[in-house]
């Protein structure tokens, strides 16, 4: 038996370090979270809310993209329409038909969808007078984040020559993709993003709801991770 090969950890243990690392990365953030709860100070949560909000001063732009990557899809949705009902954009772009093994596997089996993945989304849309032509669908099965979702998408849009982009999403959300977009395409596109309104998150009162207290753990553990990925990646 070669001894080398015999020391070597297997694909398993690998794997295992390499979620411990990544949920480490997560511990001090929720500890200081978790101070920040415990003590109450309202001035330091709402400082910590609003600093997860970002909203660009708006100028006209060659579309704008409703990120599709987590929650509280549908205000994204109707934000998207304000700016090009008021001719700052002159297209929505939308994504979606996200797959999985599991339904790669019933679409074999002979499942099929009861419409087009974006049918919904275009009938709110119309909702709101946007024309179906106004608005393009572009399918993005494999994206599973907003790092993918921005390097899937904007890639395609720089292909069609889009130059200037408005990014709408979440409040909670807004300033993590706009610093991800912008990262990403700084020398090709301009960026800007425009946080949906009709988003229930509260800065200056999300530790009054459960949900919106994941939602700051989470994006507050999403920063921490997305910096963690980019250090690593660089020194490899």
């Amino acid at each position: 038996m070669n001894n080398r090969s015999a020391i070597q950890p297997s694909e398993q243990q690998i794997a295992k370090k390499a979620r411990l690392k990544r949920y480490a990365l997560y511990i001090p953030i929720l500890v200081v979270l978790l101070f920040i709860l415990v003590f109450r100070s309202d001035n330091l949560l709402t400082l910590a809310g609003q600093a997860l909000v970002m909203d660009s001063p708006l100028s006209p732009a060659d579309a704008v993209v409703v990120l599709a990557t987590g929650v509280e899809y549908y205000p994204r949705l109707i934000e998207a329409a304000q700016i090009w009902r008021k001719g700052f954009a002159k297209q929505i772009i939308i994504n979606g038909n996200r797959k999985t093994d599991t339904v790669r596997k019933i679409e074999d089996m002979g499942f099929e969808p009861a419409c087009h993945w974006c049918e919904d989304h275009l009938r709110i849309l119309s909702i709101f007078d946007v024309p179906e032509n106004k608005v393009q669908c572009i399918s993005a099965e494999d994206v599973y984040d907003t790092v993918s979702e921005a390097e899937f998408v904007g890639d395609k849009l720089l292909l069609q020559g889009y130059t200037k982009l408005i990014i709408t999403t979440s409040k909670f959300h807004s300033k993590r993709a706009y610093h991800i977009w912008n990262d990403l395409f700084q020398q090709k596109a301009e960026i800007s993003v425009v946080s949906a309104k009709e988003d229930p998150f509260q800065p200056d009162a999300w530790w009054k709801s459960g949900r919106q207290v994941k939602w700051v753990l989470a994006e507050y553990g999403a920063w921490i991770y997305y910096y963690w990925k980019k250090t690593t990646d660089l020194q490899d």
